[in-house]
């Protein structure tokens, strides 16, 4: 990868201060992880820090050390409990990223790179929490969603049993539903129109930069993809990382590692990413779609 001025000096800033304040010799430590084999000389002859980060930047710009540099500096245990934020910072940089050719795509907690498309010069609006919260959805039907019957029906066992966890105060339960019940949507869906799902962008790649098989995709994979094709708008996928990354402490031994508690609000939240993703999937089609 070989990235230009800007997005090199964006990077610099994110090791250097915006990730995490890295002194010299932590980033002596970090840059040594990618072919350099330098020593912190206390007593002076160090430059200063984003003289070296630049200097250790363009040495590997355009190497396959430097795809290993921004792995590392995005990887997911870095940022346990904070998967928000790296979310934030994934964006900004991807912004920059997008005018050499590439995005970095967080799939739970791998870090891949992808082509980027076509570069959208018009600035979201962002929605706030309390809007996406108060957003009501009249027209909710899983039946409208075309998917087999059997499952169907599974899923609207599951879509009542959610409301019977939200009025009995279960949070953690929520969670759990709501983020099962949209990945068995999106995987639904997905069956249905592979073609666009397996060519799209975003779609999650192995090692040889084959499709992965669907059972394989996480619940961010379909996310990522259903809304490159159209079908969810950018207020669910900005709220679906809440969905996410709190359905992974379904193993309690992460969760208690993480210290993470959720309270009603946050059950609240991926409560109405699942009602909304449901509304934006039976009211947008993919192009060719009848």
């Amino acid at each position: 990868m070989l990235l230009q001025q800007k997005t090199l000096e964006k990077l610099r800033n994110l090791i250097n201060e915006e990730t995490e304040y890295r002194s010299g010799p932590k980033l002596v430590e970090f840059f040594n992880n990618f072919g350099s084999n330098d020593t912190y000389n206390r007593g002076g002859g160090f430059p200063s820090r984003w003289i070296y980060t630049d200097e250790k930047l363009s040495k590997i710009n355009g190497t396959p050390e430097l795809d290993k540099c921004i792995r590392e500096l995005f990887a997911p245990v870095n940022f346990i409990g904070r998967f928000a934020e790296l979310d934030k910072f994934l964006k900004e940089f991807n912004q920059y990223l997008a005018f050499d050719g590439w995005q970095v795509i967080r799939s739970g907690k791998e870090i891949t790179f992808t082509k980027a498309g076509k570069i959208d010069f018009e600035e979201k609006v962002e929605v706030k929490e309390d809007d996406f919260l108060k957003k009501e959805f009249s027209e909710i039907s899983l039946d409208k969603l075309g998917l087999d019957t059997i499952i169907t029906e599974t899923l609207n066992l599951r879509f009542e049993e959610i409301k019977i966890c939200l009025n009995n105060k279960a949070p953690l339960s929520v969670i759990f539903l709501s983020g099962s019940t949209l990945e068995g949507i999106l995987l639904g869906i997905a069956s249905k129109f592979p073609k666009e799902f397996n060519q799209a962008k975003t779609s999650p790649k192995d090692k040889e930069g084959k499709v992965k098989p669907y059972h394989e995709w996480t619940l961010s994979n379909f996310i990522d993809t259903a809304h490159e094709l159209g079908l969810l708008k950018e207020d669910v996928k900005s709220f679906s990382h809440s969905l996410r990354n709190f359905r992974n402490y379904i193993h309690p031994y992460e969760q208690v590692s993480s210290r993470f508690n959720p309270d009603e609000h946050t059950a609240k939240i991926c409560w109405q990413v699942l009602k909304a993703g449901i509304y934006q999937l039976t009211k947008n089609k993919i192009n060719g779609q009848n």
